[in-house]
């Protein structure tokens, strides 16, 4: 079978006046991601990433700390929404995180349901169908026994893994999404039956004495 590991950003500048930057947890869970994938030994034969910076960053910090040299092949389609463009225009954005996840909870569901744009991402039905597409692309050009790892965001990994659970829309989407550790692993494979999810959310490599790295956002 071929795999292909969903890997999470490392923490982006939340609050900062750039969010799109790894902070210095999130350089530092890159990092570990890194050792992880090392030492799981994984086969890689192709690396993909989003285009925004934190992933691309943690995608650098990661192959390095792996001892990996494969060039990293960017797409726009693992680019996270624009969770700007969710939020009514003129709406401040609350400092404290868990208020920002409630009003960015409630702005996906209107999102998911409504069928209008999420600013530079485009409706839910764009944004999800560009995913679905762009996996089929990696798992087609990997060879049989070999994986590739994609650096992309929280947004999209709960995209892949509510289709393939079959969670309904939007529960299901909004409860994975906001469970996922930063630099977290997600395993898809591919055999006979098709594209299967093996695992989810792995973060064993923050627990021990990385368990101070931790984070959600």
């Amino acid at each position: 079978m071929t795999a292909v590991y969903l890997l999470r950003h490392g923490q982006a500048s939340f609050g900062a006046a750039d969010y799109d930057t790894l902070s210095p947890v999130g350089r530092q869970q890159s990092i570990v991601l890194g050792g992880e994938l090392r030492r799981r030994e994984v086969d890689v034969h192709a690396v993909w990433s989003g285009t925004l910076r934190r992933q691309l960053a943690t995608a650098a910090v990661a192959l390095e700390s792996a001892g990996l040299d494969v060039p990293v092949t960017e797409d726009a389609r693992w680019n996270e929404y624009d969770h700007l463009g969710l939020v009514p225009a003129g709406q401040p954005a609350p400092e404290d995180s868990r208020e920002f996840q409630r009003q960015l909870d409630v702005a996906i569901e209107a999102w998911i349901t409504g069928g209008h744009a999420a600013g530079s991402t485009g409706t839910w039905v764009a944004f999800s169908g560009g995913i679905r597409a762009a996996l089929a692309e990696v798992f087609a050009e990997l060879p049989k026994g070999k994986a590739a790892l994609v650096f992309t965001s929280a947004g999209v990994i709960s995209a892949i893994c509510a289709a393939l659970l079959s969670a309904t829309q939007p529960a299901g989407y909004l409860a994975l999404n906001r469970t996922m550790p930063n630099a977290a692993i997600t395993k898809l494979v591919s055999g006979r039956s098709g594209v299967s999810l093996v695992s989810v959310n792995e973060h064993g490599h923050f627990e021990g004495p990385h368990r101070g790295l931790l984070t959600y956002r």
